[in-house]
């Protein structure tokens, strides 16, 4: 019974620790966007920040697609281990 009581908690911090180094990727990535988003505006000498607003945005489609793939995995598999 105390190897249930260890193996819990493990499982709930790397399940903690891979939520938060997602969080820090989507941080880090929309950062990154609206950066190479406002260098290119300059570069093309646009007179409305185009790319600073749809550059964020695609990022943030791809991460919140990359989030719900990675649920939907985690979840199959533990459908499937109870089965």
């Amino acid at each position: 019974m105390p190897m249930d009581k260890k193996q819990k908690p493990s499982s709930n911090n790397s399940d903690i620790m891979r939520y938060a180094g997602l969080g820090a990727q989507i941080f880090v990535s929309l950062g990154l966007a609206v950066l190479a988003g406002y260098k290119l505006d300059h570069w093309l000498h646009l007179s409305l920040p185009v790319l600073v607003l749809l550059l964020p945005l695609l990022v943030l489609c791809a991460m919140i697609y990359q989030l719900i793939r990675e649920t939907s995995k985690k979840k199959n598999s533990n459908d499937e281990g109870k089965a």
